[in-house]
């Protein structure tokens, strides 16, 4: 299931690593799309407007564990590239226990500010009940998420994107009959739904977790390497925490405009809930098409293989384009129908508006697709600051239009939805200029060493 992607075919190399990463990752959107489509049809528009907020909250929080754990996975590959087994080991243990904790302060923080965060999202009254409802189980699941993320990244970092795949796979499933059980049959509500998405997170956490152990013991680290050095430390933080920053200020500024959808009431919440996973689903993978390629960049720079650095480039952008067309085409055709499978026909106010969102959206995937891109090659580069700038970029331009333009009232709510593709393509102007600039210096730098200040 081990891929080197120093050796061989780019293109097959590329597709054969990317292609379970993509599989995996959508099947992990299947947990929170069961959930919400469920949840929609079966309690009614103020629960789906409370999941879908809650969603939103989550993959905030959840994204500092997931940001420190790709930071981690870049500086694994590398390590990979260069054969330096015993570093990576170290870099395996000053990983994990650092991400551990961090995961274990989240957890605490989170239940105990919870009605702060709630006050901050401007949440209705009459969702307020159910949201926290299902809040307080779903906390419950954000050890695991961290299990899964971190050795995951750790499989993906040494070319083993199945494992996770399976895991998901069968993740997914337990979370679909469980869903179907606690909502319809025992009737829980909002919180059966939460307590299915956590008990096959775990699933899937443990199970990776226990997967690598058993299985992979050569990149287990051994009595000599349980050791944490300033230097080792500084590597992995600096990779880690960049790139963690990275995911939080991107989930951040989704969160605050999560904050200004709420303040347009339950229906603008409802559609916005349904069409941002619709939306989530449908680029899902893009995103993961960009880490698989940024595990290929980092390991070819570790092994400082520099002309397979730039086909790889070529054969990912002529990929990713391809995606895009495929994946804009669907979406507009289909916009409507997915909308329905989350609110069904008796809501038309609620279809109109996700479809609106979903319409303007999908026309401009080629420019996440190529910042996704982006993102993946200056994490493996270890130039996680840039990544950082371009996050700040995408996501400052989005929340800044996104209030500016719908407090005009003739604009409206769809101001909202067009600062999000306006984000995108500044950012991936200031990507490309940026390499264009430096990128044979990047690709010629001290490998793992350098940084963008």
């Amino acid at each position: 299931m081990q891929l080197d992607l120093t050796r061989g075919s780019v293109t097959k190399g590329i597709l054969l690593f990317a292609f379970p990463m993509i599989c995996g990752n959508m099947l992990q959107q299947l947990y929170n799309v069961v959930d919400t489509l469920i949840v929609g049809r079966f309690l009614g528009v103020d629960a789906l407007a409370a999941v879908g907020s809650s969603y939103t909250l989550m993959t905030f929080l959840t994204s500092i564990l997931l940001g420190m754990s790709m930071g981690s996975g870049a500086i694994f590959s590398i390590r990979y590239g260069e054969k330096r087994w015993d570093r990576l080991k170290e870099n395996i243990f000053t990983s994990f226990a650092m991400i551990f904790v961090f995961s274990a302060l989240i957890n605490i923080l989170v239940y105990l500010l919870a009605d702060e965060i709630m006050g901050l999202l401007s949440v209705p009254d009459q969702v307020y009940g159910a949201m926290k409802s299902y809040l307080l189980v779903i906390f419950a699941g954000i050890m695991a998420t961290f299990l899964y993320n971190f050795f995951a990244s750790l499989l993906r970092a040494v070319g083993n994107s199945m494992t996770p795949l399976i895991f998901l796979g069968i993740a997914a499933v337990v979370n679909i009959v469980l869903d179907l059980v606690f909502v319809i049959v025992f009737l829980w509500g909002v919180e059966g739904a939460a307590l299915a998405t956590i008990i096959s997170q775990w699933f899937s956490g443990i199970g990776c977790m226990v997967y690598t152990i058993r299985k992979c013991p050569q990149m287990m680290p051994q009595r000599r390497h349980l050791k944490i050095t300033g230097a080792g430390l500084r590597e992995i933080s600096g990779a880690s925490f960049l790139t963690c920053m990275q995911q939080s200020v991107m989930n951040f500024g989704i969160l605050m405009v999560q904050g200004l959808v709420n303040s347009f009431g339950a229906v603008v919440m409802a559609a916005f809930a349904a069409a941002a996973k619709i939306d989530a689903f449908a680029y899902m993978p893009l995103q993961d098409f960009g880490n698989a390629f940024s595990t290929f960049i980092a390991q070819n720079y570790g092994a400082q293989e520099k002309e397979r650095i730039r086909r790889g480039m070529r054969v990912a952008v002529m990929m990713m384009v391809a995606f895009s067309v495929i994946i804009s085409m669907v979406l507009l055709i289909f916009a409507g129908q997915l909308m329905e499978l989350f609110v069904g026909d008796g809501e038309p106010d609620i279809v109109e508006t996700g479809v609106s969102y979903l319409r303007i959206v999908c026309v401009f995937y080629f420019g996440i697709g190529g910042l996704f891109m982006l993102y993946g090659l200056y994490r493996a580069f270890n130039r996680a600051g840039m990544s950082l700038m371009l996050t700040v970029i995408s996501l400052g331009t989005r929340v800044c239009l996104a209030y500016i333009l719908s407090a005009i009232p003739a604009i409206g709510v769809v101001g909202i939805w067009w600062s999000v593709p306006i984000g995108w393509i500044l950012a991936d102007l200031t990507g490309v200029i940026y390499y264009m600039a430096a990128g044979k210096r990047i690709v010629s730098g001290k490998q793992g060493r350098e940084a963008v200040s």
